[in-house]
Parts: C-alpha cells; structure tokens; sequence
C-alpha cells in the first residue's frame, strides 16, 4: 500500500499527456472478443489528497468503459476481462501555479482464455494512469475545471487506451488471440456465485448472466 500512496502522490504533481479528443480505431486484436467484463474495487485506496468516489462509482465507471471500448472487436474467440482497481486521485481543487495536482488511477489487469479456462497473464498486469491536460487544467488543476464524473470518465478511458495498445502488444508478440481451431465462441454459461480465482484480484464474482 506504501507503494500506491507513492505513486499516487507523485502522479499528482505530474503534467498529464495532452487531450486526445475522439474514439481511437480499433487496433490488431486478432480473433479477440469480449466475454466477461469484471470490475472490483472493494480494496482500493485514495490518495493522500483526493475527491472522494466509491467502489460502486468505479466499478460502474471502468465496466462501461471496457464494453464500450471492447464490446466493438467481434472476433470469434472469447476472452475475460478481470480489472482490479488498486488506488485513485481525484484532483480537487488546489492552489493554481502553486500546487495543480493531476488525477491518477492505478489498475491491475487480468485476461483469461474462456476455452483455455485460464489465464494469459501469469502476473496481473500493473497500470497507472494519469488524466489529459488542457489549458485550463494546466494552468489551474483539473479539480477546479472539471467534476469528479469527468475525471473518473476520462481516467478510465485512458486507462483503455493503455489496456488496449498492451493487448495489441500481446498480440503481436506473443500470439495472443490468434485464431485457432475449437475456441470458444460463446460464453460458457457459470452457475451464480462462480467466480474467477486469481491472486491479484481475489475472487471476482461473475453474475450467471453476464455475457
């Protein structure tokens, strides 16, 4: 935990990148499609300085941003989405110049096979995301231009710009979701209360009816 209010706090007094305005086009998934898309938040941490947001507020936040930005691969291969939200920083407002401090996120990332049933990643994949700048944020934080909907929406957007361009990465050099014979092409359908068992995320709950 030491670790995540460290880089919280730093990340507060970091410039951003610059603002990316529109949907980017998809990338190289291969036969990748979204099965289960399951956000946690139970353990999470706030920064030492920060807006308050609940676990339900980023668990509905990163869910809709994961099947917005993923729901539209149609590949015929189905693979999960497991996100455990680690520790945020909603920027409130500061002092301008003086202290501006910048929102930040930090995910962990798990993708599993539905055919394999098991996962890609051994280790849970560590991102820490930081919110876009404009000349108004810049100059006076982002906790004065901005509410705290708009933060946490535009952290996890970002945060599926990193997720996505890692996956492309995966893809390319490691073969992930390349198309191969006897996958799965729907979700297998999990009695309720079954669960996802990772180390990184606990035990993600999946509902029956999701995917």
């Amino acid at each position: 935990m030491i670790r995540i209010f460290a880089c919280l706090a730093l990340s507060a007094l970091l410039l951003g990148c610059t603002a990316d305005d529109g949907l980017r086009p998809p990338q190289d998934l291969g036969a990748f499609r979204l099965g289960h898309n399951v956000v946690i938040a139970s353990k999470m941490k706030k920064g030492p300085i920060s807006r308050d947001a609940t676990p339900e507020e980023w668990v509905d936040t990163l869910k809709t941003a994961v099947a917005d930005r993923f729901g539209r691969y149609e590949g015929n291969q189905l693979y999960h989405l497991g996100i455990s939200v680690e520790g945020y920083m909603l920027a409130p407002p500061g002092v301008p110049v003086v202290y501006n401090p910048r929102s930040a996120l930090i995910i962990n990332v798990t993708v599993w096979d539905d055919a394999a049933a098991s996962k890609l990643n051994a280790e849970p994949e560590t991102f820490t995301i930081l919110e876009d700048t404009t000349g108004e944020s810049f100059a006076v934080g982002s906790g004065h231009s901005r509410t705290k909907e708009e933060q946490m929406q535009g952290l996890a957007d970002n945060a599926m710009d990193r997720v996505e361009e890692w996956l492309a990465e995966q893809h390319a050099t490691k073969g992930w979701f390349d198309p191969r014979p006897g996958a799965a092409t729907s979700a297998r359908v999990l009695p309720e209360g079954a669960a996802i068992q990772d180390s990184a995320l606990t035990t993600v709950p999946v509902p029956a009816d999701e995917g």
